[in-house]
């Protein structure tokens, strides 16, 4: 929508394939429905927030950087907020605003909205030339691809934008998910279903035990394993890995080191000297996580507080400190927010998002082989690969 906006009001007769009947599906679910914008931080922090991709964004992020996209946005009737780690929402929360105030200046600026599917572009002399839909062809002298992933299906992204670029002769990387929720093999992640843990650290490692993740957040125990922010971004540095040869470390106490942990819990055992230690980590813990962490302590639940050995005390205080969590694998990529992998870089000129294979054929947004953290960086990139695409047409 802002690709065709932007090219509409510079003078080109623009149409926009959209088979949804809604406009802009899957902006409306981002960010859980309240769209995070994008981030308000400057060029470089956004490019440390890419990896692998962020040197062919130098240019786009150039010509629309985070400070251009809020105050587009607030020039276009959708005041915007920044909230904790630079994330910048709509005031009203409503990730519909967006997609509203996008469709009006759609609307504006004369562009032609044909709720049909792109089927294949065609070419002529090696250029593009017309785009087939299931009602026929249109004539056309340039194409953008702006399919997205292979991310939430029923929003459209099916990854016909990716068989479509193939064809065309381009190479697309190998396509996985990212920002996801991983997948356990330990029995007490299902035992712990729909718990929440805030404030707490999660880390994660690599096979060869590097440290790949380390932030303080929000994470949830699921039938399958862990999900939520924390263990969404630590799935995006697993990139490149074998997810399943990677584990997690749960600091349940972050604000207390070793020493300050340990008085506490000292406090606590004499506070409830004649409980079963079941009974006496209430004040200390969630009730669910507390067989839990005994079990992994080696501590027998039905043990007299007043009895926990010292080197009991010690290995209760490791599990508080980093509660190990075996990683088997990730969910499903209908199931990631974003799709790593696409159309290969090499084959896009980053000052004008056109294929260096067929002249009028470009790219915008995530079928290209970019994808970044959480934070609002991935719709950052959408804006500005969308800008340069529609300057450049």
């Amino acid at each position: 929508m802002l690709c065709a906006a932007l090219a509409a009001e510079r003078g080109c007769r623009v149409t926009l394939l959209e088979p949804n009947r809604l406009l802009g599906k899957k902006l409306r679910i981002t960010g859980k429905g309240r769209c995070n914008v994008t981030n308000h931080c400057s060029v470089q922090e956004v490019l440390k927030n890419i990896p692998g991709g962020g040197k062919f964004l130098y240019s786009a992020l150039g010509k629309l950087s985070p400070d251009d996209v809020m105050a587009m946005f607030e020039e276009m009737g959708v005041p915007l907020k920044t909230e904790r780690g630079n994330r910048v929402f709509p005031v009203s929360d409503r990730a519909g605003d967006v997609a509203g105030a996008l469709e009006r200046r759609m609307h504006r600026a004369g562009v032609r909205v044909v709720h049909s599917a792109a089927k294949r572009i065609c070419t002529q002399d090696g250029a593009v030339c017309a785009v087939e839909t299931a009602e026929g062809r249109i004539a056309c002298q340039a194409a953008v691809l702006c399919t997205g992933g292979l991310s939430y299906p029923g929003t459209g992204s099916t990854g016909a934008g990716f068989r479509m670029a193939r064809e065309l002769g381009h190479a697309v990387t190998p396509l996985r998910p990212s920002l996801v929720p991983l997948t356990s093999q330990a029995p007490w992640c299902a035992q712990l279903q729909g718990l929440s843990l805030r404030n707490v650290t999660l880390s994660a490692y690599g096979g060869d035990g590097a440290l790949l993740y380390r932030e303080l957040g929000e994470m949830l125990f699921t039938h399958f394993g862990v999900s939520g922010p924390l263990v969404l971004s630590a799935s995006a540095h697993m990139r490149g890995l074998d997810a399943g040869s990677c584990r997690l470390e749960i600091d349940l106490k972050p604000g207390l080191d070793e020493t300050k942990l340990d008085a506490r819990l000292l406090r606590d055992l004499e506070k409830y000297r004649n409980r079963e230690m079941r009974n006496a980590l209430d004040e200390l813990l969630p009730r669910a996580m507390i067989p839990v962490v005994l079990e992994l302590a080696g501590i027998p639940a039905q043990l007299q507080a007043n009895a926990v050995t010292r080197p009991q005390r010690r290995a209760l205080l490791s599990v508080l400190k980093a509660l190990p969590v075996p990683v088997s694998g990730t969910r499903s990529i209908d199931e990631a927010i974003v799709t790593a992998g696409g159309v290969s870089l090499s084959e896009v000129n980053p000052r004008t998002m056109q294929s260096k294979l067929v002249p009028g054929l470009f790219f915008a947004g995530e079928i290209l082989d970019l994808d970044a953290y959480t934070g609002g960086f991935n719709l950052q990139i959408a804006w500005s690969t969308a800008w340069v695409a529609a300057h450049s047409l």
